[in-house]
């Protein structure tokens, strides 16, 4: 199933009159002015969507930061964005599709296929030449129905077993699973098992996904083989969902661990600290040992 759309591609439904919904996922883990920027200029005909709002639940203790939201809401939300079941949506974000991910993620959660990840976001918009408008757009509520439960998820009494197994991603900054930094979630580390891949390694220097072939590639050099179940967490369980996008463009069907770092740790669950050995499997830690990798714009 196709997960991204480029912007020549885009550009072309937009001109030709398909009918298109355009959504603005303009989120970033400490900056609270993702509406303020969209404000200031998005794709012609975007619609913000607040990520804290319409793509979570409320937080709190031993749930994380950012619960999948309650299915009746955010079905409610997307028809409020003008998402109609036959339309076709692209959602993109201004870091890669790191949190504009969420949405993909929760869309194809609930039944909806036709949504796709702008490939490079806003840049990639602005790289060719491309204008924004201003101001806020004002959609006709939609009908669109959403039934979750499309996409695999890893529910928390099964992860701390799944590394035995199968085959357990970290997608936040390399410094954060080794326990070197944490500047949100309570401890430091990673869940035992868990092996590092940080989502901005899925991207180009121009914050385009990789091509399949190469994200294949990363993958199985990290430890994902065929045969072994592959789930996915990040912060908060939003990254998450890029590392799940990049997977799918990969061929490989990962799961979600929706509560992930922030949950687990709030719990006081064991937590690991270093690293583990390049393309380790997932039950094989090695304490010691750090593999460096880029930071992710997006630690959420």
């Amino acid at each position: 199933m196709k997960t991204l759309m480029d912007v020549p591609t885009l550009r072309d439904r937009m001109t030709s009159g398909a009918r298109t919904v355009v959504l603005d996922v303009r989120w970033a883990l400490g900056d609270r002015d993702g509406h303020k920027h969209y404000l200031e200029g998005h794709l012609p005909g975007a619609v913000f969507v607040d990520l804290e709002t319409g793509l979570a639940a409320p937080g709190g203790q031993g749930l994380g930061r950012h619960p999948l939201p309650v299915a009746a809401a955010f079905e409610e939300s997307a028809r409020e964005w003008g998402i109609n079941r036959d339309d076709t949506v692209v959602v993109y974000d201004d870091a890669g599709g790191q949190s504009a991910a969420r949405l993909w993620w929760l869309l194809r959660d609930g039944g909806f296929e036709r949504v796709f990840l702008l490939d490079g976001g806003l840049a990639a918009w602005r790289q060719e030449g491309l204008g924004l408008e201003r101001g806020e757009e004002l959609p006709c509520l939609g009908n669109v129905q959403l039934q979750p439960g499309n996409m695999p998820v890893l529910l928390l009494d099964d992860v701390a077993g799944f590394a035995a197994d199968g085959v357990l991603l970290d997608a936040r900054a390399g410094e954060r699973y080794r326990g070197e930094n944490e500047p949100v979630d309570p401890r430091a580390g990673h869940i035992p098992g868990a092996l590092s891949a940080p989502t901005a390694e899925n991207l180009d220097n121009d914050g385009r996904f990789l091509p399949a072939d190469r994200l294949a590639a990363r993958f199985r050099s990290i430890g994902v083989q065929a045969g072994k179940p592959v789930a996915v967490y990040c912060g908060s369980g939003i990254s998450a969902a890029h590392e799940i996008a990049a997977l799918a463009e990969a061929g490989i069907t990962a799961a979600l661990f929706p509560g992930s770092w922030s949950q687990w740790s709030q719990l006081g669950l064991p937590a690991a600290t270093g690293g583990e050995p390049h393309g380790a499997s997932a039950g094989t830690p090695a304490p010691g040992e750090t593999r460096s990798h880029a930071d992710s714009k997006l630690a959420g």
